[in-house]
């Protein structure tokens, strides 16, 4: 673009004032070998402003589901609770329907790594741990977010991984930077999982969101620092590792072709936020 011309990102902004800085900075890394980000993962203030709304009602999906969630409830009854409250607040579940997947909500027991499916037979008991993975689209944009919920008293095993995948997470968000790259949280968050004994899971990640359910980047937490994509100002993903007790390795329930579990049976957790990556670190839009 030419410098006087208005910015491509619809700011109002003259092009020089505002992306013409940040893709020169992008061109720099892109001449010396790295991954750089395209204009179209890139959001604009626009898109931004709408994802924060429906970040917003997802959050408050997540706290509805916090109220309510309590030992003896069937996780449909968790299905139920996010229909409900996400259709009387204007949004859409997005899960449901999704590659065919049947409800709106995900919820993964002990050893379910994720895509767990509500069941009314599936009774929540003393001593679970389950992860509530809500997705919503709010006119027309996305977002995404999990959490992790201890059922009554737990045993020490359960309560150590859950802790451990908090922090995680947290590490991760540190380590998400603008002008470092996702291997740096990969690396952030990988480190901490192995020097507590966890492994995390390999061939599942995190995910550009916002536009879609699921866009570019794949955001992997298992490779080294300074590699993968460079991180730029407008870029938004998940940060949801998988954490497992013991092997990272799992398999498919083959009678619902959704359903992972941990291929030993350990106990596996995931936390998820959904980040913007600022000129000053990382916003945590949804948690």
């Amino acid at each position: 673009m030419e410098r006087n011309e208005l910015c491509w990102c619809g700011s109002g902004k003259k092009y020089k004032k505002c992306h013409m800085p940040i893709e020169e900075k992008i061109m720099m890394h892109a001449e010396r070998g790295e991954i750089v980000p395209t204009r179209k993962i890139l959001k604009t203030p626009f898109q931004i402003e709408k994802i924060r709304k429906s970040a917003e009602l997802n959050t408050a999906i997540l706290d509805e589901v916090a109220r309510q969630i309590h030992i003896g409830m069937s996780t449909q009854e968790i299905d139920d609770i996010v229909y409900r409250f996400t259709k009387e607040h204007g949004g859409i579940p997005a899960p449901l329907n999704y590659q065919g997947f049947p409800k709106s909500v995900c919820t993964s027991i002990n050893n379910e790594i994720c895509h767990g499916i509500p069941d009314e037979n599936i009774i929540l008991e003393e001593g679970d741990i389950i992860n509530v993975d809500v997705s919503t689209i709010l006119d027309g944009y996305f977002s995404d977010a999990s959490r992790m919920f201890k059922m009554g008293k737990v045993s020490e095993r359960a309560e150590r991984i859950v802790r451990v995948t908090e922090e995680c997470v947290k590490l991760g968000l540190e380590a998400a930077k603008p002008w470092g790259h996702l291997g740096d949280i990969a690396d952030a968050i990988n480190t901490h999982a192995r020097a507590n004994g966890y492994s995390v899971v390999e061939d599942i990640g995190g995910h550009g969101v916002g536009l879609e359910f699921h866009e570019d980047p794949f955001v992997s937490y298992v490779t080294p620092k300074g590699s993968e994509m460079l991180l730029v100002p407008g870029m938004m993903f998940t940060i949801e590792p998988m954490i497992n007790e013991g092997s990272p390795d799992f398999f498919v329930d083959e009678d619902n072709d959704w359903t992972i579990y941990t291929m030993d049976d350990g106990l596996s957790a995931q936390i998820e936020y959904m980040v913007l990556i600022t000129e000053n670190g990382a916003e945590v839009l949804t948690k």
